[in-house]
């Protein structure tokens, strides 16, 4: 069944750790019923859905999304990556280490079978985060699965950054019940996180944020890519 909200309301409200907690109990059976969810991040915005063909299929036709764009994973704990079947290599495990719960993004091999296609960048490999934002570690652990992550914006919009730009945009899909949102508040301008590449030969930036890569390079010294 859909979500049930309070008469006029159009989000949840996802502030203090009281707000979080409830909030979590509508949020897990609307992702078991394959919907989408809009949530704060680190950075903007986002919408995510549960790991599996029909979830992720849900969220590629509402958003749009063009084939050779796949999602990242937001994981709480090595775990999450162990069910899917995901392997940090050694490099990624140690940045796993230095940097994880934070602003990186890992691309990983493995997962064969178990990851939809639509996950999978074009050398094959799957871009997961260990979240640090505190709302999404809260739906992770409860919920108990990695979900899914990518801006929450139409094509050619800038990612939201309040809850009412994702009403304004999506207000159609809310009151269908397909679409969530919880409403954090306006994120502060961030950078995103940077994107290391970890299934070649050697780590590679590919995509620069928060951490740059001579900071990476102190971990990883191996690590190509100067983004």
């Amino acid at each position: 069944m859909p979500h049930t909200l309070r008469h006029g309301d159009v989000t949840l409200p996802f502030w203090s750790a009281e707000e979080i907690q409830a909030a979590t109990r509508v949020i897990v059976p609307h992702l078991a019923e394959r919907r989408v969810l809009a949530y704060p991040t680190e950075t903007v915005y986002g919408f995510g859905t549960a790991v599996d063909h029909e979830s992720v299929e849900s969220l590629v036709r509402m958003k749009q999304r063009p084939p050779n764009k796949p999602f990242l994973l937001l994981i709480h704990g090595s775990h999450m990556l162990d069910r899917l079947g995901l392997v940090l290599t050694p490099t990624a495990s140690r940045l796993a280490a230095r940097f994880w719960p934070g602003p990186l993004t890992l691309v990983l091999p493995g997962g064969d079978h178990r990851v939809p296609r639509r996950l999978r960048g074009p050398e094959g490999g799957v871009a997961v985060r260990w979240t640090s934002h505190p709302g999404l570690q809260a739906i992770l652990r409860d919920y108990g699965e990695p979900i899914t992550s990518t801006s929450a914006n139409r094509p050619g919009v800038p990612p939201a950054v309040t809850a009412q730009e994702i009403v304004e945009q999506w207000r159609d899909t809310i009151h269908r019940g397909q679409l969530l949102v919880l409403d954090g508040g306006r994120v502060p301008p961030s950078s995103p996180s940077t994107v290391v590449d970890c299934t070649g030969r050697r780590p590679r930036v590919i995509r620069p944020g928060v951490l740059s890569a001579p900071t990476l390079r102190d971990c990883v010294p191996e690590l190509v890519g100067n983004l």
